[in-house]
């Protein structure tokens, strides 16, 4: 190959490296193995991850425990749906726009906004993605407003990307686990592009839409929601409170934790900013001979438009991820999903008096929450969830790692896979761990 390309060695094909990036050294790797041993290593690690069905798991924070029913897997897995790459030539796969044009159709009914675009990778991507749209949408503002509430996760996305628009960030607290609504409306100005909010926000909380889209529409400043699908069964819809953008994490949509992923994110605006929507929209129309039939509407994608119009570079829309979600909602269907919020809100609301009633652990605050919720442990977070995960139980996320205002914060998370008799059996467990840290400590 040096020769076929007029190289005299490895050395002379990568003169053009600098030496500052350059490693200088042999790569740090083991002697070869046979390949059973090879093997045995590799399910020796695998014996290590422990997942939602070895242990009664309260751990969400973004990413939840859900059933997925066997359906999804058996569609998902026809090679119509299974196989495909992007449509390049996209009106000759018919079956694939119409998947994205219900799943289109889910996501703006949900979210109360017309026009939802037919996914990208994941939610913080999504913030970014929407974040650039509000850049685009009113260039010579210079600032984001960004609440603690939102997921950690999404503002570091937000933070790394925005830095290549010139845009700062500045972070809302929070006041009783909620924005803080008197400190957002000082911070706003007319350099304040866009206000970030989650609903229910990172602590649980469902935020008041009601008091914060107003100040900062007033304010002039667009308002971009990351909210919880599930939620939305029983929660009034970001599009009813004046919110420009909703977005947000599909995984609860019919996809497995799957060690994190992949999953798909949602995108959803008002008409007005369409044309500067991430990736893509199939549409309905009708054929010369009058049959219905989808096209792709609109493409953003660098690869197929002029670069400096392109409004993102994402490669595949999560197609198979999303697909899953459509069907997940369409098996769920209306009555389902308000359903579902409505079991995760009754077990949510006894998970949280079973651990308020705990010696040791308390409300981290008292806003109302549908799946969520933080309560603080009179003893070292790590600690008790270690103690909880040597008895099968993961109780929740440690919030100190996110947020070390809350170092001794713990995070709980309901669905519907969580019974009465798991949250009972977190009641114990948690109780014991807490005790038997406290006992740990010098008087």
């Amino acid at each position: 190959m040096l020769a076929a390309i007029g190289a005299e060695s490895i050395d002379e094909l990568f003169a053009d490296v600098p030496e500052g990036v350059r490693l200088g050294r042999p790569l740090d790797l083991p002697e070869g193995k046979p390949e059973q041993e090879v093997y045995r290593y590799l399910r020796d690690l695998a014996a290590l991850n422990v997942s939602t069905e070895d242990e009664v798991s309260f751990l969400g924070a973004g990413m939840y425990d859900h059933y997925v029913p066997a359906l999804i897997d058996s569609i998902l897995s026809r090679s119509e749906f299974l196989t495909p790459y992007t449509p390049y030539q996209p009106e000759i796969s018919q079956g694939g726009l119409q998947v994205m044009f219900e799943y289109q159709t889910a996501i703006s009914e949900l979210t109360g906004l017309p026009v939802s675009n037919a996914s990208v990778y994941e939610g913080p991507s999504a913030v970014a993605a929407a974040g650039y749209l509000a850049k685009l949408h009113q260039p010579a503002r210079t600032r984001f407003l960004v609440s603690r509430g939102l997921h950690p996760h999404s503002r570091e996305t937000l933070a790394s990307t925005s830095v290549g628009w010139g845009t700062a960030i500045e972070e809302i607290a929070l006041a009783d686990g909620a924005t803080d609504a008197d400190a957002l409306e000082q911070a706003l100005g007319d350099d304040v592009s866009a206000v970030f909010l989650q609903y229910p926000n990172f602590l649980g909380t469902v935020e008041d839409l009601d008091v914060l889209v107003p100040a900062a529409k007033a304010a002039g400043a667009l308002v971009i929601v990351q909210c919880d699908p599930l939620a939305l069964g029983i929660l009034r819809p970001p599009g009813d409170f004046g919110v420009d953008v909703a977005v947000g994490e599909g995984q609860t949509l019919g996809n497995r934790l799957d060690f994190g992923g992949p999953s798909f994110g949602f995108f959803a605006s008002h008409q007005a900013y369409l044309r500067r929507m991430p990736g893509r929209i199939a549409g309905e129309t009708t054929d010369v001979d009058g049959r219905r039939g989808f096209v792709l509407t609109l493409q953003t994608r660098e690869q197929h438009i002029r670069r400096e119009k392109a409004t993102h570079n994402i490669c595949t829309a999560q197609a198979l991820n999303a697909l899953a979600g459509v069907i997940y909602l369409s098996w769920l269907g209306r009555a389902g999903l308000v359903e579902l919020g409505e079991l995760m809100l009754q077990r949510t609301a006894y998970a949280r008096a079973a651990l308020a009633a705990v010696d040791g652990v308390e409300p981290l605050h008292s806003q109302p929450v549908v799946r969520e919720f933080a309560v603080t442990l009179d003893a070292d977070v790590d600690a008790v969830v270690e103690r909880c995960a040597a008895e099968g139980v993961n109780p929740g996320y440690a919030l100190g790692r996110d947020l070390p205002e809350f170092e001794h914060g713990l995070l709980v998370a309901i669905t519907e896979q969580r019974s009465k008799a798991d949250i009972d059996r977190l009641a114990r467990t948690l109780g014991a761990a807490v005790a038997a840290e406290r006992k740990q400590v010098p008087a």
